[in-house]
């Protein structure tokens, strides 16, 4: 379910980046090419139109960010570990360390 959240996300992020390039910060933009005076919407609806569309993709990657922590695998027991790293110290065995004892002749150190 966690991967469907993911590829909503993906896909309304890309939305909304699409519709975002659509506008003109002046006014302009996909709204201009709708001048003519006997089109179904006018230039203001259209821009309306965009705008609410643009809210509306912002707040759905918001909900669906926000409910994909629901979707997240969690582990309840504190055995499991959580990461490869947690493993990998937790299968080391425990053993004291004894400090090396140098050669007397100045060698090498002997376990």
């Amino acid at each position: 379910m966690y991967a469907v959240v993911s590829v909503l996300i993906v896909i309304a992020a890309i939305l909304l980046i699409l519709v975002v390039l659509i506008q003109n910060p002046k006014g302009g933009g996909i709204a201009s090419n709708f001048s003519a005076g006997n089109n179904i919407m006018g230039v203001k609806r259209t821009t309306d139109f965009i705008e609410k569309l643009t809210w509306g993709l912002a707040i759905v990657i918001i909900v669906l960010t926000l409910s994909s922590n629901a979707f997240v695998g969690t582990t309840s027991s504190d055995d499991v570990p959580e990461s490869n790293m947690e493993q990998q110290i937790q299968d080391v065995p425990a053993q004291p360390v004894a400090p090396a004892q140098q050669d007397p002749a100045g060698g090498q150190p002997n376990p």
